[in-house]
């Protein structure tokens, strides 16, 4: 076969320093853990984030075999994991979908890595990950709803999205992961859900309209009405789309952009992954974990 016949597949496209099959040999690297699953995504382009990122080496785990990884053994060589996950949730075509809550295994563990001060930076969908759960809204600072249910213990309408939405992101505080990001661009899908202002540290705000009008109902698009807010209100919502919190002795880093190849590619997102990623591994992060 002639080089030019070599199909697509076979052909090594990612950086020599990233992607490969070794631990990191002690080069200042950070290995990073992503959890994916749950929630469709354009794998190619989300990926081609995390390999282009010359700071971490990163393996990639899916659920359910991923629930496996949050063990104080499985975590010791890793410095940190990226949960762009929705487990939690079956869904089932025209009906409600069906919760369930982790094994109690997997909520012993993650309260173990929290103790210990064990690094997350989670993303986008993973805030309407188990649902059946209450306690994984505390730890990730903010709620979205597939279905009306109850949040901290008061009855909220379903949550509201719109995708591809053009929109303005500002860093609203100096920190080291706002350090060098100016107000940008982004076309990205928004939430109108629950957020726990009272309980984060604001870093980013969007200069969209979270109002009912500009979002379709979560549970309508179960229904297969897509983009429809029939019969659907929600009170105004928080323009809050990217926070720091701890939980536990952990520090935690949520961005609530993320969605699809037009936030992958946009260089000043990755940016901002990037500087969540290293601040959540430093002992800047494990300190302030710690005294807050």
């Amino acid at each position: 076969m002639a080089e030019d016949d070599t199909p697509d597949y076979h052909r090594t496209n990612v950086a020599v320093t990233n992607g490969q099959t070794f631990w990191p040999q002690g080069d200042g690297r950070n290995n990073v853990l992503l959890v994916t699953r749950g929630h469709p995504f354009a794998r190619d382009p989300f990926y081609a984030v995390f390999e282009a990122n010359s700071e971490i080496e990163w393996s990639s785990v899916e659920h359910p075999a991923a629930q496996k990884a949050f063990t104080l053994d499985f975590a010791r060589d890793f410095d940190c994991y990226v949960l762009y996950d929705m487990p939690g949730i079956q869904f089932v075509p025209g009906a409600p979908p069906r919760f369930f809550e982790p094994p109690a295994w997997y909520k012993d563990g993650l309260m173990a890595l929290m103790d210990q001060g064990f690094p997350f930076v989670i993303m986008h969908h993973a805030c309407a990950a188990w649902p059946a759960w209450p306690e994984w809204a505390e730890i990730i600072g903010g709620h979205f709803l597939y279905q009306p249910m109850t949040s901290r213990g008061v009855d909220k309408p379903d949550s509201g999205y719109v995708i591809d939405v053009p929109h303005t992101v500002s860093p609203v505080m100096d920190h080291p992961i706002t350090e060098g990001i100016a107000p940008f661009e982004l076309v990205d899908e928004l939430y109108l859900s629950e957020v726990f202002e009272d309980s984060v540290t604001p870093l980013f705000r969007s200069n969209y309209d979270f109002v009912d009008s500009n979002f379709y109902s979560a549970a309508e698009a179960l229904r297969g009405k897509l983009n429809s807010r029939e019969g659907w209100s929600h009170a105004p919502g928080s323009n809050l789309v990217g926070w720091i919190k701890t939980y536990r002795n952990s520090p935690i880093v949520y961005l609530q952009f993320g969605d699809g190849p037009a936030t992958y590619g946009n260089e000043t997102f990755r940016k901002i992954l990037a500087n969540a990623i290293r601040w959540a591994c430093s002992d800047a992060a494990q300190a302030w974990a710690r005294a807050t």
